[in-house]
């Protein structure tokens, strides 16, 4: 095993080790193996080749570095306490514990110098392939002959686990297809994973996987040698494709008993082992969070030579600004997150009557405010022609053009990791789009882009069974609540052409998390009073669309009808068959809870009146949830199964999702005092199950 030559490269690479031994054993929880065994490419990545200013970790050109393999947190931990961003002594101490810094998986937003949220494994590697789209994108958006302002490198550590996730594979397939040449991942080869070797469940040739998919690969046999490890990175810079350097390291290393083991990956040492372990080093054992002046030294380098990167980059850009003000106002504008003045001047709007799917309202409202929203930048997992998702005259994303419309193939769980890799990165918006059913398949990344507060859309059409002849399998019916269960994710389901419009400028305004529009393939009317009323309506999440007859005189109404929709149209019709019954009805759209639950009780009461208990929802999916909004005295029409096969009209009649069908359910609501969840027609079983 190849000894470190210079000692003071020993001395901080033993630090990194002895402070992630010592945060786990102090926490008894964590993954002490991986740190001890990635330390020393960490060190050599961190010390030699990483851009970065620990005094300015949000500096804009700096280097990214996704550590995939998040289960390894106190590897970057103990590296960004060293190198001086402020994370200190204390919060490896509190490693894992409530209120600190040091979570036990690295969050953005929380931890300064943590470039994104890698809990489940796999999602890493996605990110860094979306920041190197990201820097990509902006280069060409940005740089000009001689200023080339926006120049960094995306570097990544992943696991053996990583590379077992379909996420991971799928990401890498496509930065090779794309000659992402500025992304560099180390892999730590170390054999082992959580339930033994990796030879129980993993036996392919990976550095040949990776070949193929057109990746610049390289093995190092010896990850304690740091200078191969350091001609490999070099390498790997000079080749215009992604690369990937398989490491061969010792989980574990230096612990006697555990070496090499998993009994080093998901527990702490011991007490005992802590002591051999540092004896191994030559440490003194009764040492805890120490940190040798000489290691500390060379680590701190890094604060010195970040703020000669910083001003070396601010005199750049001051050249660049006098040479170019516009592109370098709106950079700044970009990176900070602000929207252009007037941006949503020409928002569709639409006329009652017009019979438009909310899916082609999207395609309508996305390409009218593209060119005031030049940060918008995403694309489909190979449907842009059914979700309508391209910028027009945005060109391709490709190896050699650097458009606005990416395709992302059948990918859909390494389109939302890419997705959260380019929100990540800063100077863009990134929009993602697929059937709403196949949510199912990118729901990791969602639940990290709620997680992590990142402004992503999710353009997600064929929402209903109103889709049609395709069937149950891509039907969705449980994502409504599914979705709407992950928390800080707006789902917004809007009823017509207008309510489509606001809802794309409600994912555009939103800045602390996802929103997912739900779009309709079939046509819908658009309705009386959403041009007047849908644009504020969404920002509230709900709002009166029709106001019942005894409103005018300041009673109330008999009855209140909520939907979401394509059912909302139902509502609106059902409520005039109703009135004219003697009904007093009211319609309330309410196409995002997030929002509407968010108003103030006052907002909210006069919406959803306590005193009028008398009300009907209706949804094309499930029924879970709906309770909170039809109240103890109400009915709730939902679909508590999978759809059908057959023409949509067809479907939707046979289930039960017609006006005539919602006017018999609320006049029986108010005269009969029908309550809960309201059956499905008889014979709504097309194959005669019951």
């Amino acid at each position: 095993m190849t000894i470190v030559a210079d000692p003071i490269d020993r001395l901080a690479i033993d630090t990194i080790r002895t402070l992630s031994i010592d945060g786990v054993q102090k926490a008894n929880s964590g993954h002490p193996g991986a740190p001890m065994g990635m330390a020393p490419m960490a060190y050599v990545l961190w010390t030699r080749f990483l851009r970065h200013a620990p005094t300015h970790p949000d500096w804009p050109d700096r280097d990214r570095f996704v550590l995939s393999a998040g289960h390894a947190s106190m590897l970057i931990y103990s590296l960004l306490h060293l190198t001086g961003y402020d994370v200190s002594l204390d919060d490896l101490e509190a490693f894992r514990q409530w209120g600190s810094i040091t979570p036990g998986h690295p969050e953005y937003g929380l931890t300064p110098g943590v470039e994104a949220t890698t809990g489940p494994l796999g999602q890493g590697v996605a990110n860094a392939v979306g920041m190197a789209i990201a820097e990509r994108r902006l280069v060409a958006e940005f740089d000009r002959p001689g200023h080339d302002i926006v120049d960094h490198w995306t570097y990544a550590i992943c696991s053996d686990g990583d590379l077992q996730e379909g996420v991971a594979s799928e990401a890498a397939s496509l930065a090779g297809h794309l000659r992402l040449g500025r992304l560099v991942m180390l892999y730590d080869d170390n054999g082992i994973q959580l339930d033994g070797p990796t030879a129980m469940a993993f036996s392919e040739d990976v550095l040949a996987r990776f070949a193929a998919y057109g990746w610049h690969t390289q093995r190092v046999a010896d990850g304690n040698d740091i200078e191969a490890v350091a001609a490999a990175i070099e390498a790997a810079r000079e080749d215009p494709r992604p690369s990937i350097v398989a490491v061969r390291t010792h989980i574990g290393f230096g612990s006697p008993n555990k070496q090499d083991s998993q009994k080093a990956h998901g527990a702490p040492l011991g007490v005992e082992e802590v002591r051999l372990t540092k004896e191994a080093y030559g440490w003194d054992p009764d040492l805890d969070f120490f940190e040798p002046e000489a290691a500390l030294a060379r680590f701190r380098q890094a604060v010195p030579s970040g703020q000669v990167l910083v001003a070396d980059w601010e005199a750049r850009f001051e050249a660049y600004e006098r040479a170019h003000p516009e592109l370098a106002a709106e950079l700044r504008r970009r990176l900070a997150g602000d929207l252009r003045q007037g941006w949503d001047g020409a928002l569709p709007v639409y006329e009652a009557g017009d019979e438009v799917a909310t899916r082609s309202a999207s395609q309508a409202t996305l390409n009218a405010i593209a060119p005031e929203v030049p940060e918008l930048f995403g694309g489909a997992a190979d449907l842009s022609e059914s979700n309508l998702t391209d910028i027009k005259g945005g060109g391709d994303f490709t190896a050699d053009a650097a458009g606005r419309n990416v395709r992302f193939g059948v990918r859909e769980h390494a389109m939302g990791g890419i997705g959260n890799g380019i929100a990540y990165h800063g100077g863009f918006i990134p929009y993602l789009g697929t059937f709403l059913t196949f949510s199912d398949y990118m729901r990791g990344s969602v639940r990290i882009a709620a997680l992590s507060g990142l402004h992503t859309i999710y353009v997600w059409t064929h929402d209903s069974v109103g889709l049609g002849e395709d069937g149950p399998t891509h039907q969705p019916v449980e994502q409504y609540a599914a979705l709407r269960a992950i928390p800080g994710l707006w789902f917004v389901r809007p009823g017509d052409p207008n309510e489509a419009a606001a809802a794309w400028a409600l994912a555009i305004e939103r800045r602390d998390g996802p929103v997912a529009l739900a779009l309709t393939r079939q046509k819908l009317p658009t309705l009386p009073g959403t041009a007047e009323l849908a644009r504020e309506g969404l920002r509230r999440g709900g709002y009166v669309l029709r106001a019942a007859s005894t409103e005018a005189g300041g009673g109330e109404p008999d009855l209140i009808l909520v939907a979401t929709g394509s059912e909302l149209s139902l509502a609106m019709a059902a409520a005039g068959t109703l009135e004219g019954d003697g009904i007093a009805t009211r319609v309330v759209s309410l196409p995002c809870w997030e929002r509407f639950d968010a108003q103030d009780a006052g907002y909210r009461d006069a919406v959803l009146p306590s005193t009028v208990r008398k009300r009907v929802t209706v949804e094309a999916g499930v029924s879970l949830g709906w309770e909170r909004w039809a109240g103890d005295e109400g009915a709730v029409v939902a679909l508590d199964r999978f759809g059908a096969s057959a023409p949509a009209g067809t479907i939707l009649e046979h289930f039960g999702f017609t006006a005539e069908r919602l006017a018999v359910v609320g006049r029986r609501v108010v005269r009969e005092g029908l309550r809960g969840r309201v059956p499905l027609p008889d014979g709504a079983d097309p194959h005669g199950h019951g």
